[in-house]
């Protein structure tokens, strides 16, 4: 879990540095150079030795979803919305975990969805306002709500083929593949799919873009993800969910802190409170059952 708390401080200055210092670069163009620096962080790493083809082609897989497909969705998005409500519509990706693991596991776990409720209830608490959802808004919240599916789904893949590995493997050794993966699904869509096609000549980085796309790319991407899923391999479904959701009061409390920026200090501690509810919830462990009458073997 420390893991996980530490990555969500790590994200929450991001949606600052997305629209405040990378306004007006094409969202593919930011994704692609994103992923491939993180690749670049972990490709001195890689030592694939011993596993098979289809292990990596999986691996390699999960990466194109979670973190591919999911940049190309929520980058897009900023164009369309402010940070706040990218953010926002972010507090479906709990509730999207919950539900993909009971449909992979075939089980429901009540005590799960109530802690992804409540993890949705305690970030909304920070970010509902009132706005009238316009063509623009309703767009913009379709593309962060399958970058959340994305980024659920590729969360519990990683976690599915990791239990696969020995337990001594190295995930740092393995981490280039989705990097791999996400890299060239962005690179393939910025040159030959319409939707998010880059005119790469024309774009131009200043010295500013430059510095932040390489914090971007080697800190909260590279690094970050990849303490995340490493986090999310030691944790239950439900803490899980609740994490996800913990960047939110965790961005408003960095502005608050670091950034002079002004924000309900009441809203924060009810956020904060329900994520700690959601949390204790998620782990506190079911009384186990005492065994019937009629289930209790008899002594000789």
């Amino acid at each position: 879990m420390p893991l996980l708390v530490l990555v969500s401080f790590i994200w929450a200055f991001s949606p600052g540095l997305i629209k405040g210092r990378l306004t007006g670069l094409d969202s593919t163009a930011i994704a692609t150079i994103r992923l491939a620096l993180a690749l670049l962080v972990f490709l001195p790493f890689f030592r694939p030795r011993g596993l098979a083809r289809s292990m990596l082609l999986r691996l390699t897989l999960v990466g194109t979803v979670q973190f591919g497909l999911m940049y190309l969705f929520y980058l897009r998005a900023f164009a369309l919305l402010p940070a706040y409500a990218v953010g926002l519509f972010t507090i479906t990706t709990p509730l999207y975990l919950v539900l993909i693991d009971a449909v992979a596991a075939r089980r429901w776990q009540p005590r799960y969805a109530l802690a992804a409720l409540l993890a949705l209830a305690g970030a909304g608490v920070m970010l509902i306002q009132d706005h009238g959802l316009s063509a623009v808004w309703l767009r913009g919240c379709l593309l962060v709500q399958l970058s959340n599916v994305c980024f659920a789904a590729g969360q519990l893949a990683w976690r599915r083929e990791r239990a696969k590995l020995p337990a001594t493997t190295n995930d740092a050794t393995l981490f280039a593949l989705p990097y791999l993966g996400a890299f060239l699904l962005t690179a393939v869509a910025s040159l030959c799919v319409p939707p998010f096609q880059t005119d790469w000549p024309a774009l131009h980085l200043t010295t500013s873009h430059l510095v932040t796309l390489l914090y971007l790319g080697a800190i909260a991407s590279g690094l970050a993800f990849f303490l995340w899923n490493l986090g999310a391999t030691r944790v239950g479904t439900g803490t899980l969910a609740v994490l996800n959701n913990a960047k939110i009061p965790l961005t408003v409390a960095c502005s608050l802190l670091f950034f002079g920026e002004h924000a309900d200090p009441l809203r924060l501690l009810v956020s904060l409170a329900l994520l700690a509810l959601a949390l204790w919830i998620a782990e506190r462990k079911p009384a186990p059952r005492a065994a019937s009458p009629e289930t209790t073997s008899p002594s000789s």
